[in-house]
């Protein structure tokens, strides 16, 4: 694990590698510090990693061994770092994250590569930096710029770290050898002004207001999440206490965090999001049997907010892309917006010297004519919603594109067979439905249908991943997974608004328990238009819908028109500047309550004879949430989905589950599947018009087998064939 050898004497070099053994690495590591102080020949220490990299920090799947005690040992190993009477550099390549960095903020002097980054990511795990870095960086770089750092997890590139004061010199090459001269040219030199844990946290006339503003600013932004809460009161720490005290005080806070329910769900959370990378299907394909195809020309058709974000996506990742529109105005105004697009995530990157340009203008060609696309190696299609006209395109596709090219529809929730049978090429069709706003939204659903080939799945995951995506494979129904789940999560919403709620009462619910946007908030967002004209095509309302049928009725099932009439009324949510709220003017974002909807709803409640009652914060969380994980089962059943960390991925990054709850598989194995399925009988009970609140046969047999945990669901699944 650690090699300690003599180069360049009298200068000795500490290289380590970090492997799961959290404890045989702060073993090794104590070792060779312990040797090079003894040894009168040491006149200073270089510590680097091995292979390029200083080190990414510890494997996390070595936390759930770690037990109280443990993680204060790599504190005391730092410790014995900073007190060394030789002096000690940090040669930093590749990464420095964590308790790495954490290591190299316990060295006198921090070298590192230009291209290097370095941070303290334990907050997104659930944690905090538990070896000292809550206490020693405050010292070095100061409160504010701690606190940014500490709480919010992010890496910065070297040059940013020299600025803020974490690193002493940046090297364009050859950094172990510049360390090494550093120690030289330091070696003899007194070393307290080095050592962190005797210096003072820069005093500021306003510290207690800027402590404060930033655990106010952490508790509205997390949302219930516990570590960056825990992260500032840890800084808080290096202002208020001696260092002893403040190390004491950040290693109580981490064993609260570790033993936390929100960590382990972190945790869960980041290796779920890697396992949907390894997708299966029943056929026995794989990825480890289907190689992704070279992409380098893609071609997007629409130029609507949804293909704007696309193509955004695509000439970031410096793909070579083509923008299709059906006329020039609408061209234009598309070729305006995406540059547009492009520029502001150009001034968001981070950059040496030079900033970099929006986009080479060679990867980027816009155009009306469909014959441009003839050597296209995929192309995706991002027209709106509408079957005939995704059919129409699809077809002409067909006859354009090269022999090899992949067809890809970014759609919602539309068969994909269906849109692949207007080809002769079904095997290479596939869906790919990107998340609002594109250029942002990490998501991308990959649905296949019933021909699609394992190359055409392994090439769009590809590209999901060279665009900076999440690609979880799923298979092929009305609204795959994460629309078909959001379906009866609104839906009991909208009912909750007949019974007696207001918008913002249910959203305030849903947001409590962690959601950015509550439902009413994020339809208003999305646009009520979009659901109305899905309903128009599914018969469910407009002219297809059988004259007499009851307003709140569809066969036997229980219906709300609500959505529908705020539709008829204009009132499509935020692009309108009226919806569930009232907005300030069209595209506002603050939403406010709507005297006319309050109205409009008791007149509607009179009308169908609807007797308003009280509706607690429990009954609404439990309808809303219980009923979309209930469908969960079902899709899990259906073989719509391979597992439950799929369904979990999709919506933590497509629709904003709280990261800190798992994902609302996980959240219901945390509070066990024999609650979901009582309170689903209570509600279905009370609301037999309503069958999406019957509990899924999935969810009683799991229950019946004594709840067992969520890794071992699928191999009591009874689906027949999977529709993956």
């Amino acid at each position: 694990v650690l090699n300690y050898a003599s180069v360049h004497p009298p200068v000795h070099l500490l290289r380590y590698t970090v492997v799961q053994d959290i404890s045989a690495v702060v073993r090794a590591l104590e070792q060779g510090v312990k040797k090079a102080d003894v040894d009168p020949a040491v006149k200073a220490v270089v510590i680097c990693g091995t292979n390029g990299t200083f080190s990414a920090g510890a494997d996390i799947r070595g936390f759930s061994s770690i037990q109280a005690g443990d993680r204060p040992s790599l504190a005391s190993v730092i410790d014995l770092i900073e007190r060394s009477e030789k002096p000690v550099v940090a040669a930093i390549e590749g990464m420095a994250l964590g308790g790495a960095l954490e290591v190299a903020l316990g060295c006198h002097y921090r070298v590192a590569h230009a291209q290097a980054w370095v941070g303290l990511p334990e907050v997104t795990l659930g944690l905090l930096p538990g070896a000292g870095g809550t206490q020693r960086l405050p010292r070095l770089i100061g409160v504010p710029a701690a606190l940014d750092l500490i709480t919010t997890g992010k890496h910065v590139l070297a040059a940013e770290a020299l600025k803020l004061g974490i690193i002493d010199e940046i090297m364009e090459e050859n950094t172990i050898d510049a360390a090494i001269h550093l120690a030289n040219k330091v070696s003899g030199q007194p070393l307290n002004s080095r050592r962190l844990s005797l210096k003072q946290v820069q005093s500021l006339p306003n510290m207690d207001a800027i402590l404060s503003e930033a655990l106010v600013k952490v508790k509205k932004q997390a949302r219930g999440c516990l570590s960056p809460e825990m992260c500032v009161q840890a800084v808080k720490a290096s202002v208020q206490l001696p260092f002893t005290e403040g190390i004491r005080k950040e290693r109580e806070l981490f064993n609260l965090l570790l033993s936390s329910g929100q960590a382990k769900a972190l945790q869960y959370v980041f290796f779920a999001q890697r396992a949907a990378q390894k997708w299966t299907t029943s056929s026995g394909a794989s990825w480890k049997t289907a190689s992704a195809q070279p992409i380098r020309k893609v071609a997007v058709i629409g130029l609507g907010t949804m293909g704007r974000g696309i193509v955004t996506s695509l000439v970031k990742a410096k793909m070579s892309v083509v923008a299709l529109e059906q006329d020039q105005k609408q061209l234009e105004v598309g070729a305006r917006a995406v540059t547009s697009l492009l520029e502001r995530e150009a001034s968001k990157m981070p950059w040496i010297g030079q900033r970099p340009d929006a986009c080479d203008p060679a990867l980027l060609q816009f155009t009306l004519d469909f014959s441009v696309l003839q050597d296209a190696d995929l192309v995706i299609e991002a027209v709106f919603e509408d079957m005939a006209l995704k059919k129409e395109i699809f077809h002409k596709l067909s006859a354009i594109c090269k022999p090899g090219s992949f067809l890809c529809t970014n759609t919602s929730a539309l068969d994909i067979d269906e849109i692949a049978s207007a080809t002769s090429r079904p095997h290479q069709v596939i869906g790919t439905h990107f998340f609002s706003p594109a250029h942002v939204m990490k998501l991308v659903e990959i649905i296949h249908g019933r021909h699609t080939s394992p190359i055409t799945i392994a090439t769009a995951m590809g590209l999901a991943k060279t665009i900076g995506k999440i690609g979880v494979v799923v298979g092929n129904c009305f609204g795959f997974v994460g629309n078909r789940m959001m379906a009866p999560y609104a839906e009991q919403a909208v009912f909750l608004l007949e019974e007696g709620c207001k918008p913002k009462e249910v959203d305030q619910a849903l947001e409590g328990f962690g959601f950015n946007l509550g439902p009413f908030r994020m339809l208003d967002l999305a646009g009520l238009d979009v659901g109305w004209r899905s309903r128009k095509g599914q018969g469910l309302t407009g002219p297809k819908l059988a004259p007499g049928t009851p307003a709140r009725l569809r066969g036997r099932r229980r219906y709300s028109p609500l959505p529908d009439l705020l539709c008829e009324n204009g009132r499509y949510g935020q692009k309108t500047g009226r919806g569930w709220y009232q907005y300030e003017k069209p595209g506002a974002r603050i939403a406010n309550p709507d005297p006319w909807l309050h109205n409009f709803l008791i007149r509607y409640r009179d009308a169908h004879h609807i007797k308003a009652r009280f509706i607690d914060e429990e009954e609404i969380l439990e309808r809303c949430l219980y009923t979309l994980i209930n469908e969960g089962f079902q899709i899990l059943d259906d073989g719509i989905a391979s597992d439950p960390e799929d369904i979990d991925v999709i919506y933590i990054y497509g629709y904003g589950w709280p990261k800190h709850r798992g994902g609302p598989m996980f959240y219901a194995s945390t509070i066990g599947l024999p609650r979901i399925l009582a309170k689903l009988q209570k509600y279905s009970e009370a609301h037999p018009d309503i069958p999406r609140m019957q509990p899924s046969a999935f969810l009683k047999k799991l229950v019946f087998l004594g709840n067992p945990p969520l890794k071992e669901w699928m191999s009591h699944a009874g689906h027949q064939s999977s529709k993956l």
